[in-house]
């Protein structure tokens, strides 16, 4: 272990924060495709705000830690873990693209007796025949026998300060039993919350792609909930808070899934099903709840509007947040886009504020703007879709015009001022 050096691939909210910790005991060089991202970082700041500024440049002038572009300065390393994204594609199917890319690039640079460590979401059996082989054809070796493998899911929690990388409990695994150990002393020796080591990688791939996969389907069920309870004119937030009192029930809220991993992993747990000739229901089914939740909100908006005689055509609506949840700037597989695809089906004029999205990204990515500031007018209708502890004491009701409708997606407002909410 004391000749440990790591290399952490793919520079994000998982990654950085892994890399950061990871040079507080070895030395640790990060690596990213984005020239921008590791300039940025280098320069002492983190734009996704996951790790601190000063905890980084700590860990650059008094640990060493350095973040590249370059492949030779990779060389050196033997402890690989790849932290790239696993996203879905537009029909919902797993895009391997990026993991593809790294075990590339793991290929080029790895050499005999060194471990590479996936943390990337995936279904069971993604590591070993997926990765593996593209590491193997590249470089030209072979697994436990020249190098060995590995895996450690990621649970970064976004946006959250307490539950940080080293405050997570770490599951692990190896492709033998030796290096299973090895990996898991790794881990151990910065995670202070402990780790558990897996018997296989497939296990603690399977592990990581049900955790979220759970909490998708407690959700859908109680946004199913508060459709229902909607319908017989009964507050859902009433039922569950009664419900609650009972020691084993379990405190889901409804609201949107979005992001990188809820909204994404159950995907690749029902792929790997399918392969294997079994058909989800219950987890599809959760999906299709989950994802239909933001149109949801958009019709919910539109008829209070129109049962309190407001104009629809044209009306200027507010969406509060765009972020896939509060308090961070990540809008990756925001849900949000769903209410402002489905108010647009309606030619209203919908302005979105969000102060810790960032513009350029979402108008990349989802090709509409953001404002990080509040414009001075008065709208007909306004939907507290994110809630950020930046719209609290927010004057609502002055942003307002007499008559107006709020709809709040994430039950946070005041329940006085509420026409409508999940």
């Amino acid at each position: 272990m004391k000749d440990t050096k790591i290399c952490v691939i793919g520079l994000g909210y998982v990654g950085l924060p892994l890399a950061r910790l990871f040079s507080t005991k070895y030395p640790t060089v990060g690596f990213d495709m984005s020239q921008a991202r590791v300039d940025a970082l280098m320069s002492g700041h983190d734009a996704t705000l996951e790790v601190a500024d000063d905890l980084l440049q700590d860990a650059i002038k008094n640990h060493g830690f350095k973040c590249t572009t370059k492949l030779e300065d990779i060389k050196d390393c033997n402890f690989y873990v790849v932290a790239v994204p696993t996203p879905v594609d537009s029909d919902n199917n797993p895009d391997l693209t990026p993991l593809v890319g790294a075990s590339t690039t793991v290929g080029k640079v790895i050499g005999k007796g060194d471990v590479v460590v996936y943390e990337s979401t995936v279904y069971p059996g993604v590591t070993e025949d997926e990765c593996i082989p593209v590491v193997e054809k590249v470089s030209g070796l072979k697994m436990n026998v020249d190098f060995y493998g590995g895996y450690s899911p990621e649970r970064i929690n976004p946006g959250d300060k307490q539950h940080t990388v080293e405050h997570i409990k770490k599951v692990t695994s190896g492709s033998t039993p030796e290096i299973g150990k090895y990996i898991n002393e790794v881990y151990s020796s910065v995670i202070t919350a402990g780790t558990h080591l897996a018997p296989t990688i497939k296990v603690a791939e399977a592990a990581k792609v049900i955790e979220n996969s759970q909490r998708d389907i407690n959700i859908a069920f109680v946004n199913e909930l508060s459709k229902i309870f909607n319908k017989m004119g009964i507050d859902t937030l009433d039922v569950l808070e009664a419900a609650g009192t009972k020691w084993n029930f379990l405190p889901f809220r409804p609201g949107l899934v979005g992001g990188h991993c809820i909204g994404v992993d159950p995907y690749y747990l029902a792929q790997c099903a399918k392969r294997y000739g079994y058909n989800p229901e219950i987890i599809l089914a959760g999906r299709r709840m989950n994802d239909g939740m933001g149109e949801y909100v958009a019709i919910e908006t539109i008829k209070l509007m129109l049962k309190k005689g407001i104009q629809v055509l044209n009306s200027d609506i507010l969406i509060l947040g765009f972020t896939f949840k509060e308090n961070c700037p990540d809008v990756r597989n925001t849900k949000v886009i769903d209410i402002y695809k489905a108010l647009k089906e309606y030619n209203l004029n919908i302005t979105v504020y969000d102060p810790w999205a960032n513009p350029a990204i979402v108008e990349h990515e989802y090709g509409i703007k953001v404002v990080n500031e509040l414009p001075k007018q008065k709208f007909d209708a306004c939907i507290a879709a994110v809630a950020h502890k930046k719209f609290e004491g927010l004057d609502i009701l002055g942003l307002l015009k007499d008559k107006h409708v709020v709809f709040d997606v994430k039950c946070t407002l005041d329940r006085k001022l509420v026409d409508g909410r999940l």
